[in-house]
């Protein structure tokens, strides 16, 4: 008996070692493939916008960022000011939704939902689509006016991140300057619970910088400028989440 136990012993070794290379293999293909993906894009994407060359590496880190954290299931808050919460608002519609591909949910959902209601179970498993979780902290008006009366305006997405924020979630902070004391404020309260944060704004950083784990500085300093290439680096960055994901 112990000739046997041994050899299944060592075969069974041999094909754990066979499927560890082969996982291994397929992982390294998989991560070439997707670098492949984001490089070719990337690079469409500064040829449409010339001047954003100068910042390839901070858009290309902070996809990471965002890829890193939608992989390890936690979840995205944005916020920004004026034409900057209209981009937070932007963002969010393109995360939590079908941007460019299809994104049908998985067998198992389905499976519940039918089993719960069989008519409407199968009409939401044939309409709602896979998500990525983003919430925007500028929509939330009743909470919002009622801290600013209340409290303080300055501190209404702070307190929204401390309600809303766990370890390893991203607050993704848009300021034009960089120095906008709300959105200051909130990656302050980031830090001190554990989000990364990735900050976008103009050619300075601000004072948002030294709060960021990464950071894109558009190469403008007026406002508009700024918020003209804001648009074309987020869709970029949805746009290979989506591809990645799906």
């Amino acid at each position: 008996m112990k000739p046997v136990t041994l050899s299944c012993f060592i075969i069974d070794n041999i094909y754990r070692f066979i499927d560890v290379n082969n996982y291994l293999l397929v992982s390294k293909n998989k991560g070439k493939l997707m670098n492949g993906i984001v490089k070719n894009e990337l690079n469409k994407l500064l040829e449409r916008n010339p001047s954003l060359s100068s910042i390839q590496e901070s858009i290309e880190s902070s996809f990471k960022l965002l890829l890193a954290t939608i992989q390890n299931g936690n979840k995205i808050l944005i916020c920004g000011n004026g034409g900057s919460a209209s981009d937070a608002d932007h963002i969010v519609g393109e995360l939590m939704k079908s941007f460019k591909k299809k994104r049908p949910l998985g067998a198992q959902l389905k499976e519940s939902l039918e089993n719960i209601d069989l008519e409407k179970g199968s009409y939401l498993s044939a309409h709602l689509q896979d998500t990525i979780p983003a919430i925007n902290l500028t929509q939330h008006i009743a909470l919002s006016t009622a801290f600013a009366n209340d409290v303080d305006p300055d501190l209404s997405y702070a307190q929204q991140v401390f309600g809303y924020g766990k370890p390893g979630d991203l607050l993704w902070a848009i300021s034009t300057s960089g120095n906008a004391k709300n959105v200051l404020y909130a990656s302050v309260v980031a830090k001190a619970k554990g989000l990364h944060v990735l900050g976008m704004t103009g050619y300075s950083g601000g004072g948002l910088k030294q709060y960021c784990d990464t950071i894109i500085c558009a190469p403008e300093k007026e406002t508009y400028l700024v918020q003209e290439l804001h648009l074309p680096i987020y869709h970029f960055i949805c746009s290979m989440l989506e591809e990645i994901l799906w």
